[in-house]
């Protein structure tokens, strides 16, 4: 078995609806304080209607880009996200060769706000549109900002597979290190859809939770009464880096944390209806990545969203992987909710801080899980594993793109 020691966490930052920084966001975490609310949304000519969604306490009107260009939402997160990571590394960039440094970031529908704004201005409102909508809408914006900001010149890369978006992104990022390419990457996601146009098009494919059963335990993944997710919007970062970058690049401490295992693959199935085979393929991919056996993990990040088809799908697979083995399993999106593209990024955030804390995040409180998913569900607050090493992070997306990351701790660092 080789080490699990791969790509080392020099520094990580969140933006999130349940904390903008490491503190209350491990307050919400581990407390299980939720961030969900009830909203109205009203469009002209629609019938009003009413979602369970979280939004970031983060206000970013106006904000400016390293472009000069007023920001989308989910590019002003982005952006924020990643000035928290570089300053929790302690990294100064100046030591970075630009050409060795690259960004890979992850979204399901980066400036879907500003797409959603621009409609708005030319059929409601009958107004002539900013001439960088075009700009401020692109996909790729939040990577190439971000790229900007820190003069960037390797590889920057944007991944766009729905729910799986920053998963994606932060193993690939893994893998240019691993390749030699880069020796440093800005990894993560972003994404902000919680807009009027927007709700109303996921509430339209009815898989959000129905606001008559916010207070029935329905939005609890893997319960019994499960009836669908809760839209979320947030963004995270992460500094990763060769582990024998550290040294010349000025950094005075280390987290002691490493991207250990990575695996992606396709569900060539269904554009929404997952595959257990495929999802079950993905984690024992990540663990042969990883070098290690399905007994090592101690705890799984489900990607969890909370609806029938999709819980039993990914408890199938768990199942098929862990059996005996089966280790604390829990979905956070019942604190922060569905962050779409930003989910894997965020939490992974809540992986690295289980990890860090010795402590597993509760996936609810005394809500009734299903019995027939055969799951280790956390069911309770304040859970602790000492001598917790390993911890795998789900991302299961539309399209049926899997992701599947591994963290590990390194105790003799």
């Amino acid at each position: 078995m080789k080490s699990a020691r791969q790509v080392e966490i020099a520094g990580y930052g969140v933006i999130s609806p349940i904390g903008n920084d490491l503190a209350d966001f491990d307050n919400s975490l581990f407390d299980h304080h939720s961030a969900l609310e009830i909203e109205n949304i009203r469009l002209t000519g629609q019938d009003p209607f009413s979602v369970v969604l979280a939004r970031c306490a983060l206000q970013t009107q106006n904000y400016l880009t390293p472009s000069k260009l007023f920001a989308d939402r989910a590019t002003a997160l982005a952006l924020t996200s990643v000035e928290k990571a570089l300053q929790h590394s302690g990294m100064d960039i100046s030591k970075i060769d630009c050409e060795r440094l690259g960004v890979f970031w992850g979204s399901g529908m980066a400036g879907a706000s500003s797409f959603d704004e621009t409609t708005r201005t030319i059929y409601n409102e009958n107004k002539r549109i900013r001439p960088t909508s075009v700009i401020s809408s692109m996909p790729s914006t939040p990577a190439s900002e971000i790229a900007l900001k820190l003069k960037a010149q390797g590889a920057c890369i944007t991944y766009a597979n729905a729910c799986a978006s920053s998963g994606i992104a932060i193993g690939e990022g893994m893998k240019a290190i691993l390749s030699g390419d880069i020796d440093v990457a800005i990894v993560g996601g972003s994404e902000s859809m919680l807009t009027p146009g927007l709700l109303a098009a996921w509430n339209a494919l009815r898989v959000m939770v129905p606001v008559k059963n916010q207070h029935m335990g329905c939005m609890t993944p893997f319960s019994i009464g499960r009836s669908g997710f809760a839209m979320g919007e947030g963004a995270a970062a992460l500094v990763i880096m060769r582990p024998d970058a550290s040294q010349h690049l000025g950094l005075s401490s280390k987290t002691n944390l490493f991207l250990s295992g990575y695996a992606n693959n396709s569900d060539g199935h269904h554009i929404t209806n997952p595959n257990p085979v495929s999802q079950a393929r993905v984690m024992k991919l990540a663990l042969k990545n990883a070098g290690l056996e399905p007994r090592d993990i101690g705890y799984i990040n489900a990607h969890g969203t909370g609806t029938q088809l999709g819980d039993a799908s990914e408890a199938n697979a768990i199942f098929n992987v862990f059996g005996e083995t089966m280790p604390w399993v829990g979905s956070t999106k019942g604190l922060h909710g569905h962050l779409l593209g930003a989910s894997g990024a965020v939490e992974m955030i809540a992986c690295i801080r289980a990890l860090t804390l010795n402590k597993i995040p509760a996936n609810s409180v005394n809500a009734d899980i299903d019995p027939d998913l055969l799951l280790k569900v956390i069911n309770e607050k304040n859970i602790t594993i000492p001598n917790f090493s390993h911890a795998m992070s789900n991302s299961f997306a539309f399209g049926g793109t899997n992701a599947c990351l591994i963290i590990s701790k390194d105790h003799d660092l």
